[in-house]
């Protein structure tokens, strides 16, 4: 018997039992449908933090001080509330004068007790020091950035919704300084993606140039004066092929011969963090959660299997009679084997493609849900088909060779 007849004696079987065929597949719809939902969801994840991230215009290399222990893991360098401020100015002008060095852009935290807006007042921890150089000419959703020297600030998006009624350029805020209020004007609201965070929404941000309002110094080891320190430094290269050599230079003058290096603690250390050392973080941490929510999916799968033999092992004992009949005309194991097998790697297949079709469904509507963008990973819809349909022959394998060892004798007396 050729593979075109069982298969025709197989779809028949499946058509005539529709209903018990529906309820066997079903546990593989359900394994294929949430692995490919649960991996095209972590694809779109993916694609949208490492979007975020690797901007065409940022080849950063952002250094921080602080404890060996907290310089790693997916968020990056430590935060600047963790970071020391032990970059000198100094320190800023020497990572300036370095080759392929496009801009350094020192950050230090103010602290604050509150922000007033249009006669409503809420806490606030902090405010970003920084400089122009900060932002990119095409950061900003409208306004433009900072003047040094000026009472000016620049929000991101987040922040400018705050208060019942959103800031928008031109207005002004009230800050509440150690040293008491002062009123500054909002020059500038930054776009979505110039502040977007790499783990959910961006959290609220508030810039202020370091001149007038940074006022941590120290005194500079290597000139005696007492300058501005910066808990955190961003070089950028000239672009994103010079990041590898530029990061180097860095490390070498940070940890050897800049200021930061005396003032810092002797069990603090350097820390440098690239953008793309950050994606690969970021690309292993989602990796090893979408690997992990996928093996519990592929319990469904397993479950998908016990089904089929299940089934298949009734179909057996159903058609004991048509077995012996096949083989009282000739039929041979083989033909027996080749049967069952075609019918369960039918049902295989048929869950496969329907649970694919229910996994993109699910996907998109998940990603959709997130509000991310969708994004597929095409090897794992093929491993789950090929699983799918793996698991269809396997677990075949028992019911098919059961029944080439029927008797025929016992099984033309079988009722």
């Amino acid at each position: 018997m050729n593979v075109r007849q069982s298969f025709a004696m197989s779809w028949r079987s499946i058509r005539d039992h529709k209903l018990r065929s529906v309820l066997t597949t079903l546990g593989i719809i359900i394994g294929v449908g949430s692995v490919i939902t649960f991996v095209t969801l972590g694809a779109s994840l993916q694609a949208a933090v490492v979007g975020q991230v690797t901007t065409e215009d940022n080849p950063s290399i952002v250094a921080s001080v602080g404890p060996p222990s907290s310089n790693d893991g997916p968020g990056g360098p430590q935060g600047q509330g963790s970071s020391l401020p032990v970059f000198t100015e100094h320190d800023v002008e020497q990572l300036r004068g370095l080759s392929n060095v496009d801009s350094v852009v020192p950050q230090g935290n103010v602290q604050v007790s509150s922000i007033a807006h249009d006669g409503q007042t809420i806490g606030w921890e902090s405010v970003t020091a920084t400089t122009p150089d900060s932002f990119a000419a095409d950061s900003f959703e409208s306004g433009r950035t900072f003047t040094p020297g000026e009472d000016e600030v620049v929000l991101n998006e987040p922040a400018a919704t705050l208060f019942s009624t959103n800031v928008t350029t031109g207005d002004t805020l009230t800050l509440q300084f150690d040293s008491g209020p002062r009123n500054v004007t909002v020059v500038g609201i930054l776009n979505a993606s110039a502040t977007a965070s790499a783990f959910g929404a961006a959290q609220p941000q508030i810039y202020v140039p370091t001149d007038p309002f940074y006022g941590t110094t120290v005194k500079s080891p290597t000139t005696g004066e007492r300058q501005r320190a910066y808990s955190q430094v961003t070089v950028r290269a000239v672009d994103y092929d010079h990041v590898d050599g530029v990061q180097p230079a860095v490390k070498s003058y940070l940890s050897n011969e800049s200021d930061a290096s005396r003032l810092k603690p002797a069990s603090y250390e350097v820390s440098l963090q690239t953008n793309q050392q950050l994606v690969d973080q970021i690309q292993e941490v989602i990796g090893t959660f979408t690997s992990f929510i996928t093996g519990i999916a592929v319990i469904s799968l397993i479950v998908g299997a016990i089904g089929i033999a299940n089934i298949m092992l009734v179909s057996v004992t159903e058609r004991t009679r048509e077995i012996g009949i096949m083989k009282a005309v000739g039929g041979q194991k083989r033909d027996i084997i080749q049967l069952f097998l075609v019918e369960a790697v039918i049902l295989g297949v048929i869950g496969s493609v329907v649970g694919t079709v229910v996994g993109i469904a699910g996907g998109y509507a998940a990603a959709q849900a997130i509000g991310f963008d969708l994004a597929f990973a095409p090897k794992w819809f093929a491993i789950a088909i090929a699983v799918g349909i793996g698991v269809g022959l396997v677990s075949g394998l028992y019911p098919a060779w059961n029944a080439a060892r029927i008797d025929p004798i016992d099984a033309l007396r079988h009722e």
